[in-house]
């Protein structure tokens, strides 16, 4: 084989499998027979290994129904972190607000409420005039905040949803799937930490309003301890909906061995009740609590590998990731995990800080694929000098 040939086959190899490498995208564990749910559509996923776990029909069009407020939270709390709104910051309450149908905080335009408590109202009560208040505070219009909302789900890569209102009225167009919820959902959780305390906030009512409407809805709040959240949504097209999140603690997740929290999210769409919705995705987390494990591989920031580099002003590069490495596999299988670096070869600097480079491959005693973790670059290396480049291309010439 000619040493051309040669080069064309290292790059087929090359761009095939950046083809294939994600940037953490979740990807679906091994599969384990999940419960019957009785919804449309649900999800399971693992935050902590970034797996989905179990679902159906995850990418089918949907109405999120108040699942929306998710997206106009994430712009408020969005807002807030820029201090462009500020907690205490008393907003108008318009005529447009005062007057939105369904579920309600009941303000009206003689008041002048602060930032947080229409946040409370939004999320615990599900507030359709609290959020249409947020929306026009933060977008000076409702119609421009729909347009910063459908901007911000193209960021997040949502590709499958449209926006047409801030609160999730039944509007044509108005349209997410199962998938893009998950998405928003983790990146609200990953993003504001700071802020999402309010989402296991069990009553609220703003003083001076009626109390008939001051419970959350998120039944599982009530009944679990350790669902702290997120949201439910229902309309007559929508259904039921939920996503309800949870957080346990589990060994070997910390630093040496100690307990650390595992978080699982389940997403349940268009169940027949209220209570029905609760009471699947209570079976969906405690399914993915029992039927998976954790296992951390490597610490946050600690190299999985250390490659020799190519004409950089380093000899080496250290692949792992920022945050520690965790796989979900089935119960009872953690202690027989196999794992496997795949990347290009030969690694030509220069490199960024965070850009992909590798995988991290981890498969059963079987040599089943049980999960691939995409590696990053910890640190950058840059390209050497003229000198340097030179001495290298003669030594992979050789090579």
């Amino acid at each position: 084989m000619s040493r051309f040939t040669r080069v064309l086959a290292a790059l087929a190899r090359f761009f095939v499998f950046f083809a294939t490498l994600t940037q953490g995208a979740p990807v679906l564990a091994q599969q384990v027979q999940p419960p019957e749910v009785a919804a449309r559509a649900y999800l399971v996923l693992d935050i902590t290994a970034n797996q989905i776990l179990a679902a159906k029909d995850i990418d089918t069009p949907i109405e999120p129904a108040s699942l929306t407020k998710l997206m106009t939270a994430y712009l408020v709390f969005d807002a807030l972190r820029a201090k462009k709104i500020d907690l205490k910051q008393a907003l108008a309450v318009s005529e447009r607000a005062w007057k939105m149908p369904g579920s309600r905080m009941f303000i009206d335009p003689k008041m002048k409420v602060p930032v947080e408590d229409l946040i409370k109202g939004m999320i615990v009560q599900s507030g359709n005039d609290a959020t249409v208040a947020l929306a026009e505070g933060v977008g000076g219009t409702v119609e421009r905040f729909v347009q910063m909302m459908n901007e911000r789900a193209k960021i997040l890569g949502m590709k499958s949803t449209s926006f047409t209102n801030p609160e999730g009225l039944t509007e044509p167009g108005h349209s997410t799937t199962a998938r893009d919820l998950s998405l928003l959902a983790t990146r609200l959780l990953q993003d504001f930490p700071d802020y999402t305390g309010y989402y296991a906030l069990k009553k609220y009512r703003y003083p001076g309003t009626p109390a008939a409407n001051d419970s959350n809805r998120n039944l599982l709040l009530f009944r679990d301890p350790s669902v702290d959240g997120l949201k439910t949504g229902h309309t007559a097209a929508a259904g039921f909906c939920m996503i309800a999140t949870a957080k346990r603690e589990v060994p070997g997740l910390g630093v040496q061995g100690a307990q650390g929290n595992r978080r699982l999210m389940a997403i349940v769409l268009g169940a027949a009740s209220e209570n029905a919705r609760a009471t699947e995705a209570q079976k969906l987390l405690n399914w993915g609590y029992t039927a998976f494990e954790v296992v951390k591989l490597f610490d946050a920031a600690q190299p999985v590998v250390s490659p020799p580099v190519w004409k950089g002003k380093s000899n080496v590069v250290n692949l792992g990731r920022p945050e520690a490495i965790v796989v979900a596999v089935p119960a009872g299988s953690g202690a027989k995990l196999k794992t496997q670096v795949v990347r290009p070869n030969p690694l030509v600097a220069p490199f960024g800080r965070g850009q992909a480079i590798g995988m991290l491959r981890v498969t059963a005693a079987n040599e089943a694929v049980l999960a691939e973790v995409p590696l990053l670059a910890l640190e950058a290396v840059d390209e050497a000098g003229v000198l340097g480049r030179a001495w290298d291309s003669i030594r992979l010439w050789i090579k």
